[in-house]
């Protein structure tokens, strides 16, 4: 790694005077040439287990707009599928696994050791991205938290309040746990292999975090990121890890010490000026632009950007949303954003 990237050093604790910025599903729909290679790969999944196909889109915002980082295109539930689930995505309505409701279903998930030949097509993919991507361009790997992969798997899709995982948890818990325990191994080796392949920086994003709430919330979403980015660390000392418990409103205090990420991501559900009083003080933070200002643009874009890059300007700071950037955004928006923060 060097340190003339603008990432590590952000998440080495640097304050910089431009905020280094990339973009949550900055390879996707609002861009035309996503939209050209997917369907040449055919289907989703095909465009994730395809590496040639998914370095590309990987690459395509790249090109387009010079981002600092590059994020890896794939989905979080690759790990699941490795681990024994069916997988398929109905169209318009989102994916669909198999699901594990009870002890017995537990035996269909194969060991850890296992997952490596169905996901080593990503690794493959993390290997092209390192060697063609910019020199000053960081490659960010990913995983889900095991708290929002077991939401899908418990309930076989996504769900508005994740009541089918709440709902084991309450009436199994040690199915429940055990579910969360071999996730967080799961992840831990996925990530590991990522970062062997070339990833130089890897996030956990726990997009369901919000809804565990007081002691759930630091058993099931605190915990198993602390424990993933603990044997990350040890594994491989100076790979960053960002976290992203999506949600967390007030519970995003103390975040850095609970989970030892060098970088914790917001939502926009909290402002750029609460996060710097109350969560910046502990090390850097990535965020937290509304996604639906990359669809209305305007002068309030401009604005919230520049007032999101002075709250965060004291302290290290990585700009991006605060959720990923929808299919109907306007990619002349996402220019214009990524020149306010370069000349603010």
């Amino acid at each position: 790694m060097t340190t003339e990237k603008t990432i590590l050093r952000a998440l080495a604790g640097e304050t910089l005077p431009t905020p280094p910025i990339w973009m949550m599903r900055q390879a996707g729909r609002y861009l035309p040439e996503y939209k050209a290679t997917r369907a040449e790969a055919g289907d989703f999944l095909s465009l994730c287990y395809n590496p040639e196909l998914a370095a590309e889109v990987t690459l395509q915002p790249i090109r387009r707009f010079g981002f600092d980082a590059a994020i890896l295109f794939a989905d979080i539930l690759l790990l699941p599928q490795a681990l024994g689930m069916d997988l398929w995505f109905e169209t318009g309505e989102g994916p669909r696994l198999s699901t594990i409701t009870k002890a017995d279903d537990l035996s269909v998930l194969k060991p850890v050791d296992e997952i490596h030949e169905t996901l080593n097509p990503v690794y493959e993919t993390v290997g092209i991205l390192s060697e063609e991507l910019p020199k000053e361009t960081t490659l960010i790997g990913f995983a889900g938290a095991p708290w929002t992969v077991a939401t899908y798997m418990i309930a076989g899709r996504g769900t508005p309040d994740q009541g089918p995982a709440h709902k084991l948890k309450a009436k199994d818990r040690a199915t429940f746990e055990a579910v969360i325990d071999l996730l967080t191994e799961g992840t831990i080796a996925y990530l590991s292999r990522q970062i062997e392949a070339g990833a130089e920086v890897v996030k956990i994003f726990d997009s369901w975090a919000g809804s565990l709430q007081g002691d759930d919330f630091k058993s099931y979403s605190l915990e198993p990121t602390r424990k993933i980015t603990e044997a990350i660390k040890a594994k491989h000392p100076g790979v960053p890890v960002i976290a992203f418990p999506r949600g967390a409103g007030e519970g995003y205090v103390g975040t850095h010490s609970a989970t030892g990420a060098d970088c914790i991501a917001l939502d926009d559900g909290v402002t750029a000026e609460w996060a710097a009083a109350n969560l910046q003080t502990g090390g850097c933070v990535q965020g937290n632009l509304a996604s639906y200002h990359m669809v209305s643009g305007g002068d309030e874009l401009v604005s919230e950007t520049k007032r999101i890059c002075e709250a965060f300007s004291q302290g290290p700071h990585i700009f991006n949303l605060g959720h990923g950037i929808t299919p109907d955004a306007d990619p002349k928006n996402v220019a214009i954003m990524i020149e306010t923060v370069r000349n603010s």
